[in-house]
């Protein structure tokens, strides 16, 4: 099998991120992990040998601009780097939005500029090459209103025209940009625990859940067939 390069996955979890880690990996990318704390990359890496990937794991707050420079640097040292996952979610509580004003509109946007500060680094290299993927992660609030969600919706529709316009841009230079817009708990990801640790709470997931092997093997065919640079997964109903 052909040198598919590295595929760094952005904010790797025990959800998503860990199953597009598995899918591309399988594909004959090498991995490198990316994520705020290294508590969970000793399981990580050994999951991944298992399947007989290599892989790295690296910590870096994406928020922190020269740490995730200095992180992605040191990756793209270890050889090309061939697709880039973006996943992480905002760790912000949704402040409606109605009761917003422009200072809280802006903050929501945090999660938002590492993910060009991601492509700002690694596009030069991949444009060098005349190959690569960019992959996004992002929330059904960016296509449907959802006024529970409120600033954080603004910043998700930010991150899908992001994706959009760099597909666009990048078609015929060889490379491709897409995103995975999800409307859903992703099954055994921190947010899915924690929904349906307290139901009474929450309420009951039953009906509402993804599961993140089948998001990574979509994600896979976007890559491959490049038909698109958009699924919407709709877990949620109107």
């Amino acid at each position: 099998m052909a040198d598919q390069g590295t595929a760094v996955i952005v904010g790797v979890g025990p959800g998503l991120g860990i199953s597009m880690a598995r899918r591309f990996g399988r594909e004959g990318f090498r991995v490198a992990l990316i994520s705020r704390s290294d508590a969970r990359h000793a399981g990580y890496l050994a999951d991944l040998a298992e399947l007989g990937v290599h892989a790295t794991a690296h910590v870096a707050d994406v928020t922190d601009r020269s740490r995730l420079g200095v992180v992605l640097g040191d990756i793209h040292k270890e050889g090309p780097i061939g697709m880039v996952y973006y996943g992480p979610g905002s760790t912000q509580q949704p402040v409606p939005i109605t009761d917003i004003d422009a200072a809280t509109a802006r903050s929501a946007f945090e999660w938002v500029w590492p993910a060009v500060d991601v492509v700002s680094d690694v596009l030069p290299g991949m444009l060098d090459r005349g190959k690569g993927a960019l992959l996004f992660a992002g929330g059904l609030s960016s296509v449907r209103p959802m006024p529970m969600l409120g600033h954080l919706a603004l910043a998700a529709a930010a991150l899908r025209n992001y994706a959009l316009t760099l597909n666009a841009a990048l078609a015929e230079r060889g490379l491709y940009a897409g995103t995975l817009t999800i409307g859903g708990l992703v099954e055994r990801g921190d947010i899915h625990a924690m929904v349906t640790a307290d139901p009474a709470r929450f309420g009951s997931a039953d009906g509402h859940t993804l599961d993140p092997d089948d998001l990574a093997d979509t994600a896979w065919g976007m890559y491959r067939t490049r038909d698109r640079a958009e699924t919407i997964f709709d877990a949620i109903g109107v």
